[in-house]
C-alpha cells in the first residue's frame, strides 16, 4: 500500500475541512455525530453509577474501569467506522442518512474488523504507556494510586494531596508525543479498516508508514488545535456564564438547564470537526488524494 507524504501545513488544511464538514449534507453529519456521541458517553454513565451503587475500592475502580473501556470499544469501533462511511459519502455527493453509522452492525458490515482493530490499538496504546512509565515515570503509579484512592472522598485542603513525582513533566512531555504519533497511525489505521477494506495488521502498517511520513503536518495541526481549544475554551467559559447568569436570575435550576445546550452543541460540533479531520488526514495520506468536487447542492438526508 503506498502512502503519501504532504507539506509541512497540511494539517492546516485538514482542519480546515474538518470546520466546513458537512456542507453536502449537514443533517446527516450532525445527527451521525449525535448517535456516535449519545453512545461514547453511556459507557461512562454506567461506569458512574455502578461505582455509586457499589462504592468499590481501588482495585474495583480499576475493574470497573476496564470493563467501561471494553464495552467502548465494543460500541464504539464499529460506530466510527460506520460515520468515517457516511463522511466518506458525503464528500463525494452521495446519498446518507444519520443512521448510516449503525451499518457496520449489519450483515457484511465489518464490525468484527473494527471491532478488532480498535481492541489492538487500545492495546498498543497501553503498552507504549506501560513503557514510558517503566522507564522514566518513577513513582507515578503509587502517586496515581493515591490521587485514584483520594477521588471517592476529595480533601477540602489542596496540600493534602500527593505531591507529583519527580520527572513528571518529562515523562509527560514524551507521552504526549508518542500519544500523537499513534493517534496519527489510529487515524490513518481506521480509515484504511473502515474505507480501504485492509487487513488489521495492513491498517496498522499503513498508519505507522503514513504518520510517519506527516509527522511536521500532525505537529502543526496538534499546536494549532491546541491553541483554538484555549481560545474555544475561553470563549465558551464566558458564554456559559452569562448564558447561566441570565437564567440564574430567574431560578438556578434555569442558569444550568440553559448551559447544558451550550456544552451539548459545543461537544457535537467538536465530534463533527474531529472525525472530519481524521477523515481528510486518511483521505490525504492513503485515500483517493483528490478532494471531492465542489457542488452547490447539498444531498439531503
Amino acid at each position: 500500500m503506498t502512502t503519501r507524504a504532504m507539506g509541512p501545513l497540511a494539517g492546516l488544511g485538514w482542519l480546515k475541512r474538518g470546520i466546513n464538514l458537512g456542507r453536502h449534507n449537514a443533517r446527516a453529519v450532525l445527527g451521525g455525530a449525535a448517535l456516535l456521541a449519545v453512545a461514547a458517553l453511556l459507557p461512562s454513565v454506567i461506569q458512574l453509577v455502578v461505582q455509586g451503587v457499589f462504592s468499590p475500592g481501588q482495585t474495583g475502580l480499576l475493574a470497573i474501569a476496564a470493563i467501561a473501556t471494553v464495552i467502548s470499544i465494543l460500541i464504539l469501533s464499529p460506530l466510527i467506522g460506520g460515520y468515517l462511511r457516511l463522511i466518506h459519502a458525503t464528500e463525494h455527493n452521495r446519498p446518507a442518512h444519520a443512521t448510516d453509522v449503525l451499518q457496520p452492525f449489519k450483515a457484511g458490515g465489518d464490525a468484527g474488523r473494527l471491532i478488532g482493530f480498535g481492541l489492538l490499538m487500545t492495546a498498543l496504546y497501553l503498552a507504549v504507556a506501560l513503557l514510558v512509565i517503566g522507564l522514566f515515570g518513577d513513582g507515578f503509579l503509587e502517586w496515581y494510586m493515591k490521587v485514584l484512592a483520594m477521588s471517592q472522598n476529595p480533601p477540602t485542603d489542596a496540600s493534602a494531596l500527593p505531591k507529583m513525582p519527580d520527572g513528571f513533566g518529562r515523562m509527560l512531555g514524551l507521552g504526549s508525543l508518542l500519544a500523537l504519533f499513534l493517534t496519527g497511525v489510529y487515524a490513518i489505521g481506521f480509515g484504511q479498516v473502515a474505507l480501504g477494506s485492509r487487513p488489521i495488521g495492513g491498517a496498522i502498517a499503513d498508519g505507522v508508514v503514513g504518520t510517519l511520513k506527516n509527522l511536521l503536518p500532525l505537529l502543526v495541526l496538534a499546536v494549532v488545535a491546541f491553541l483554538m481549544a484555549m481560545v474555544l475554551g475561553l470563549v465558551l467559559g464566558l458564554l456559559m456564564l452569562l448564558v447561566g447568569g441570565i437564567g440564574s436570575l430567574i431560578h438556578p435550576a434555569l442558569g444550568v438547564a440553559l448551559m447544558v445546550p451550550v456544552y451539548l452543541g459545543l461537544l457535537l460540533v467538536l465530534y463533527v470537526v474531529m472525525f472530519g479531520v481524521m477523515y481528510h488526514f486518511w483521505r490525504d495520506v492513503c485515500g483517493d488524494g483528490v478532494a471531492p468536487v465542489e457542488s452547490n447542492h447539498s444531498v439531503a438526508a
